[in-house]
């Protein structure tokens, strides 16, 4: 039986985008499957939340011919700063210390989407199925059988392999019954654009305080990004002040290394948790990205840890189909499931302990972590770990994020 598809992405947002991008053209039928009209302002995946992209993403970017159409929305991390409220503990990254151009870049959810999604409905080997949504699926011996709801009514295909870049709601998931590990904070993330009197001079702020972390990211126009992480029993109050009590509150927690902060944006807030797919991989099935992980938003990882599966898949589909071999093979889907554990691993547990660790009052943990920052500041060979840990260089990597293309 010819199958429709060898690869069938399920989610057409950053994740599943980027994958289809990077195995094009390399002899794969590749189908995406995505409940938005193609290039649909609604695209709840492509809007104005800021992204904070490690300089590992921006090479893997850089890599599958990306970048060029991105740069110019892309602000510059060259610095870090890292402090906990009220305290002696601080520390800091630098971008010449590390040999490279920047940390990392931020730039807007919807300018990325611009980039993945430029030409991609004319690339032969992609077929975009939006909009439409997934009504059920099947596994059997050789492939995935789907049926999706589209404008025109049912349709059924097939695919060797079928990749869940469906979001942290995975229905995919949900739909096989993939179990999952989930965790709440108690926490609110507020996300909001703020100008301020001083220039950000390309710095990134990320300040604990007691009730979680908040970072000021830098970005074009002279204006900064604010995470603010908050208690959800607090989220409601300070969504509901006007501008300027808005700003007075976050000035209070941050202070005034920008000087006064002038003006703010609209603001948005969603729950925080976490949340791990206790298994990543089934015969003919994987899950990428937030379907696979989902991870507190501290030091900014979760795209870059999603791009990172992305790389790696990339890697194994396109070596399979060099050797004329079946993507959805149990055992290919093994080896990018065993090549990504260590770094999912380490992202979800620093994310899950700086959160729980910096919002604790307790005295002795707040001394031990100030001391811990200092410590940090002054040991150069452990800097350049958490470094290299944060701008996604660490541990074995794919060819695109090596800067290689894959040809």
């Amino acid at each position: 039986m010819v199958k429709d598809y060898d690869i069938l992405i399920v989610g057409g947002g950053m994740v599943g985008a980027s994958l289809a991008r990077a195995i094009s053209g390399h002899g794969l039928r590749i189908g995406v499957v995505e409940a938005y009209a193609y290039h649909s302002d609604e695209q709840p995946s492509y809007d104005d939340r800021v992204l904070a992209l490690s300089w590992g993403t921006h090479l893997i970017l850089q890599s599958m011919g990306l970048w060029d159409g991105l740069a110019a929305d892309a602000e510059p991390i060259l610095d870090v700063h890292i402090s906990d409220r009220g305290h002696f503990g601080f520390t800091r990254l630098n971008h010449q210390e590390e040999g490279v151009g920047a940390l990392g870049y931020v730039v807007t959810a919807r300018a990325l989407g611009d980039a993945l999604l430029n030409g991609l409905d004319e690339l032969a080997d992609i077929d975009l199925l939006c909009p439409a949504t997934l009504d059920s699926l099947k596994l059997n011996e050789s492939a995935v059988e789907v049926n999706l709801h589209t404008d025109g009514g049912r349709r059924a295909v097939s695919a060797k392999l079928l990749v869940a870049a469906d979001g942290g709601d995975s229905q995919v998931r949900s739909l096989l019954c993939m179990p999952v590990k989930e965790k709440t904070y108690g926490q609110t993330a507020i996300i909001a654009n703020v100008t301020a009197e001083q220039a950000h001079n390309g710095v990134a702020y990320e300040r604990f305080t007691d009730t979680g972390p908040l970072a000021l990211l830098p970005m074009t126009g002279g204006r900064s990004s604010l995470v603010w992480t908050t208690s959800d029993d607090q989220a409601p109050e300070l969504m509901a002040l006007d501008a300027a009590a808005f700003l007075a509150r976050v000035q209070d927690r941050f202070g005034y290394r920008m000087g006064r902060l002038l003006k703010v944006g609209k603001r948005i807030a969603y729950p925080l948790r976490m949340r791990q797919a206790k298994e990543q991989v089934r015969p003919h099935v994987v899950l990428i990205g937030n379907a696979s992980h989902t991870v507190h938003p501290v030091t900014g990882q979760g795209f870059n840890l999603g791009i990172r599966d992305v790389a790696v898949l990339a890697d194994v589909l396109i070596d399979v189909a060099s050797a004329q071999g079946d993507p959805g093979e149990l055992a290919n889907l093994q080896r990018y499931a065993e090549w990504r554990k260590q770094d999912q691993y380490r992202v979800v547990m620093i994310t899950d302990t700086l959160a729980r660790l910096f919002a604790n009052p307790l005295t002795p943990l707040r001394m031990a972590r100030n001391l811990g920052l200092l410590g940090l500041d002054m040991s150069p060979g452990l800097k350049h770990l958490v470094a290299r840990q944060f701008m996604g260089l660490n541990g074995r990597l794919p060819r695109l994020a090596r800067g290689v293309s894959i040809v």
